[in-house]
């Protein structure tokens, strides 16, 4: 396991340039000096030809930066140097910093989760409110991870659990009861998978989650890692 920022801009299609602009190696490169930064993610919205049957979710964020830390006190080093960088976002462009604590699972066939490596991530999250956020989440873990390992030609399983870290001032936090991520070597292998029988099972386990009432978002993302 690990913590991690999750770092999600948003806005107008219109300004995902820029925000992927803004971003730039410059950024990067100082980024890449976060104190205890042990890797360093970058998602883009993968826009064509991704398919899931029962989501179809649009107006994901313009660009997500996920930078992986160490040890959870070094969030609070990393916040001031964050805080800067992101009070220049261009205009019209929001963004969200999130703390979140990061489990690999394995796959189906596997004693340990594989190193992360696939290009293409399935990012969703769940979002408050629940009836018992702590029931939502015991019953998640013990039924989805699993099933998601056993999708045809799955690399990596992961959730996200939210912690409190110190954020950057001006920034929104998250509303966040879970997350997952599932990655893939290419947007084909990902369509195979959400056209087998393991996707309806992945659709029961949904159905049969306790009740919560806030959205669930699905969206298709190229990752590239930049540092690690």
């Amino acid at each position: 396991m690990a913590r991690v920022y999750e770092i999600a801009f948003s806005g107008d299609r219109t300004l995902a340039d820029a925000a992927r602009d803004w971003f730039d190696a410059e950024r990067v490169a100082s980024w890449a000096r976060l104190p205890g930064l042990s890797a360093l993610d970058v998602y883009r919205p993968a826009d064509e030809g991704a398919h899931d049957p029962f989501n179809a979710d649009t107006n994901g964020p313009l660009l997500v930066v996920m930078p992986e830390f160490e040890r959870p006190d070094t969030h609070a080093a990393a916040r001031s140097m964050l805080e800067d960088d992101l009070a220049s976002l261009p205009p019209g462009v929001g963004v969200a910093v999130s703390g979140l604590e990061r489990r690999f699972y394995a796959v189906a066939g596997e004693t340990s989760p594989a190193p992360f490596l696939a290009a293409f991530s399935y990012v969703v999250r769940y979002h408050r409110p629940a009836e018992d956020e702590a029931a939502f989440i015991a019953n998640y873990v013990a039924t989805h991870p699993q099933t998601l390992a056993k999708l045809p030609r799955i690399r990596s399983v992961m959730c996200y659990f939210p912690v409190q870290a110190p954020v950057p001032r001006k920034c929104a936090v998250a509303d966040y009861i879970i997350g997952n991520e599932v990655a893939f070597d290419s947007i084909a292998d990902f369509n195979a998978a959400t056209q087998s029988p393991i996707r309806h099972e992945l659709r029961a386990h949904f159905n049969a989650f306790p009740r919560f009432t806030g959205p669930s978002t699905h969206f298709p993302m190229n990752r590239t890692r930049l540092v690690g």
